[in-house]
């Protein structure tokens, strides 16, 4: 982790040092204020709550979004692909007509 300078974040009212490489700090920060809502909104009014159990759910809730959210680029990127495939053809077709 050479390079990379050392950052606090606080994430469900504990602190936690992480490396991170320079110019990515605000990034960090952001992500672990992101952390730290998804796991006071697990976690809700039940304080009693094991934390490795809220941060698991947690996780595993961010997870599945970033899933999704690849699944749909993927998707995405399929259907461009698809669409300018089929505009080649179409180019083709005109320029073979015009010969």
């Amino acid at each position: 982790m050479s390079g990379n300078e050392a950052v606090s974040v606080r994430v469900l009212d504990r602190e936690y040092t992480v490396g991170v490489a320079p110019g990515e700090r605000d990034s960090l920060m952001a992500a672990a204020r992101v952390l730290d809502t998804r796991m006071r909104e697990i976690r809700g009014a039940n304080r009693m709550a094991a934390v490795d159990r809220v941060a698991i759910l947690a996780a595993l809730n961010l997870a599945h979004e970033l899933q999704l959210l690849g699944d749909g680029q993927s998707h995405g990127s399929r259907a461009v692909d698809d669409a300018l495939a089929a505009l080649h053809g179409k180019l083709d077709a005109l320029d073979a007509e015009q010969r």
